[in-house]
């Protein structure tokens, strides 16, 4: 059976953020496939993708390698997040259908719980779901797309502190589904606006100005070819 590219892509891709390739080194197509137990057409194909994306460039003489992206480029995606996840807080508010709102309500209602219990393992996670589900709420393709790239970047170059306050940060994921529910626009933009830019103070470059890695990070295995890897 063939290995789909985008099955093979997402597993490069969790392997460059988890850290498991370095800045800069080589990515060899017969390794890997080798690696996660496929061809080298759907890996090939991945590349290309993760190239678009700002994960992979390829280097004369040396093929396709891991980006290198600069804290100028890092600071970028910040300032991109900042102004488009208000951008799709409003569009959802404006779009969203009652099985969006179903699913936020009840991320909320998890989060708010977990984060009363001082149980943080799963609010990371959670806060993750949020904030895709809302950009799928914005009815916008284009949109949601660029918050899941920007969140894939944003995830590799940066480590991110546990918010200061989980109760009050989940009370304003509670406000931005309230007024997406009643469809202002105007505040769901406005909280969520107020929430990235806090969000964003928390963020920590993983690189340091040299270009070496600030923090260790594990090592881990994909295998492509399993029936429990994410899409």
């Amino acid at each position: 059976m063939r290995i789909p590219a985008h099955s093979v892509c997402t597993a490069i891709r969790d392997d460059i953020v988890a850290g498991v390739y370095e800045r800069g080194s080589r990515l060899t197509e017969e390794l890997l496939a080798r690696r996660y137990g496929v061809s080298r057409v759907p890996v090939r194909e991945a590349l290309r993708t993760l190239e678009a994306e700002g994960f992979v460039v390829t280097r004369r003489h040396a093929g396709a390698c891991v980006a290198e992206p600069t804290e100028h480029e890092a600071a970028d995606l910040l300032e991109m997040r900042l102004l488009l996840e208000p951008l799709g807080a409003s569009r959802a508010a404006q779009r969203r259908t009652e099985a969006h709102l179903k699913v936020l309500r009840g991320l909320v209602r998890l989060g708010q719980e977990r984060a009363r219990r001082g149980n943080s393992e799963d609010l990371r996670s959670l806060g993750g779901w949020f904030h895709e589900t809302l950009a799928q709420a914005s009815g916008s393709h284009a949109l949601t797309s660029t918050l899941t790239q920007l969140r894939h970047r944003i995830a590799w170059m940066y480590a991110v502190e546990s918010p200061a306050s989980p109760v009050e940060s989940w009370a304003e994921h509670g406000a931005v589904v309230d007024a997406v529910a009643r469809g202002d626009a105007e505040r769901a933009r406005a909280v969520m606006a107020l929430h990235t830019e806090r969000a964003t103070g928390a963020h920590r470059l993983r690189f340091a100005a040299g270009g070496g890695r600030t923090e260790r990070v594990r090592n881990s295995q994909h295998a492509v070819n399993m029936p429990s890897l994410r899409n």
